[in-house]
């Protein structure tokens, strides 16, 4: 799962949200330094990442990726389980539009601003400005995301096509995120930011 799902299922409180997002940016951060509410959200995240990563559903679509891409296939799986989630937000965005999901995000983004970790804060402002999130739900929007990741370092160049795939294999994909989405609804409510496990090892790194 990629940003926009992390914040779909954290508890809607703004450290806590915010801690959800926080998980891919604390490379080299003292977890122990942040504040309690983003190091339970870190955990949650953590915990969200490992379900999803041993799930069958996504060792078939990781199947899916041809070879050039496929050493990047649990960051393509993520983008795209966001783009479904935006896609149908209506539905499964819990009542709540999805701008002013993503603008109560933004807003706490500002707020707290001195307590998020400095990869975050860097992030932050283009994060509110450019729209990456919103972009997710059309086609058109995750290819300008995957451009945006394969412009920041050479070896992860192969990326300006990560969107190849879905188009390829758009049902399939589909088909997933659909089965997985309740599963993963049922198993954050069970596990929760309360009950995460304590915080150890190392999420995926922030794309894009």
């Amino acid at each position: 799962m990629n940003w926009l799902a992390h914040l779909r299922l954290s508890p809607p409180a703004p450290l806590l949200r915010l801690g959800n997002l926080a998980a891919d940016f604390v490379q080299g951060v003292d977890l122990a330094t942040l504040h309690p509410e983003l190091q339970r959200g870190i955990a949650m995240h953590r915990a969200v990442d490992r379900f999803v990563d041993a799930h069958p559903l996504v060792d078939s679509a990781r199947a899916r990726v041809p070879p050039p891409l496929r050493r990047f296939a649990g960051v393509l799986i993520d983008v795209y389980c966001d783009h479904f989630l935006a896609r149908d937000w209506d539905r499964l965005g819990a009542g709540q539009p999805l701008d002013a999901f993503l603008g109560e995000v933004h807003a706490a983004l500002r707020t707290h601003h001195e307590l998020l970790p400095p990869a975050l804060q860097r992030v932050a402002p283009r994060l509110c400005a450019d729209g990456w999130i919103e972009g997710y739900a059309q086609l058109d929007g995750l290819e300008r995301v995957f451009g945006l990741m394969a412009a920041r370092r050479a070896r992860i160049a192969p990326l300006a096509a990560g969107a190849e795939p879905l188009r390829r294999h758009y049902d399939a994909f589909a088909a997933d995120f659909a089965a997985l989405w309740p599963q993963l609804l049922e198993h954050t409510a069970r596990v929760g930011a309360d009950r995460a496990p304590p915080l150890s090892g190392a999420c995926r790194p922030a794309m894009p």
